[in-house]
């Protein structure tokens, strides 16, 4: 199975994956430009590859959490893809990829994963490894906090990319991964297709968007 798989949760991740064996990666250390990238990093991937997107079998995306509009460009350019194409978008947390990533190397216990939600808060998502191999399964509902708030919950690792930083503030030792392997995101998106698992491409976002329509103007009396 040939998979498109790309992430806009923080930087940007896409790869494009056979069989769960990455032919081409490309990543930006980039967290205000993804429209703008996005496009520019898929082509890349499909030339390398030598490949065309006609070709491909699914989509797996990304659903965050994440700031509106970064995440909004992962999951529309996703949408899009799939359905110029004809095949199937599986979203998958952004948050449950860095577990998994996390239990890959070693990890035991719970893991609590933590990512920038900028406003000095952090997205927060807890996780032990699933009954299915390589797979994880959330132990509590996501949220978006102040690190001082943040809640082990029976959490014995801290893992992503403000782990480090917040390990003290917690009270966790931090370890595993610093950022999204879109790899690992594809092979989760396939796996849970092949049981049936429901994988919509709703956003997370866990927190209203910092641009908003402006109001009616008032009307002016006198």
């Amino acid at each position: 199975m040939l998979v498109l798989a790309l992430d806009t949760s923080a930087d940007i991740a896409v790869a494009l994956v056979r069989d769960g064996v990455a032919l081409a990666v490309r990543t930006a250390t980039e967290q205000r430009r993804h429209a703008e990238l996005l496009s520019p990093l898929i082509t890349e991937v499909f030339a390398e590859a030598g490949l065309r997107p006609r070709e491909i079998d699914a989509v797996a995306v990304g659903t965050g959490p994440a700031p509106f509009t970064g995440l909004r460009a992962g999951l529309v350019t996703a949408r899009a893809l799939g359905f110029a194409t004809g095949v199937p978008v599986h979203g998958v947390g952004s948050l449950e990829v860095l577990a998994a990533q996390a239990f890959d190397t070693g990890a035991e216990g719970d893991v609590l994963v933590v990512t920038d939600a900028r406003r000095k808060e952090v997205y927060a998502g807890w996780f032990r490894a699933s009954a299915h191999e390589g797979d994880v399964e959330a132990t509590g509902n996501e949220d978006v906090v102040h690190p001082a708030d943040l809640e082990r919950r029976g959490a014995a690792v801290l893992v992503g990319p403000t782990a480090a930083s917040l390990s003290e503030v917690v009270g966790l030792p931090a370890s595993g991964p610093t950022s999204l392997d879109p790899v690992v995101l594809a092979r989760l998106a396939v796996a849970r297709a092949a049981r049936g698992v429901d994988q919509p491409t709703e956003p997370l976002y866990l927190r209203r968007p910092d641009a908003v329509p402006p109001g009616a103007r008032k009307r002016a009396t006198g």
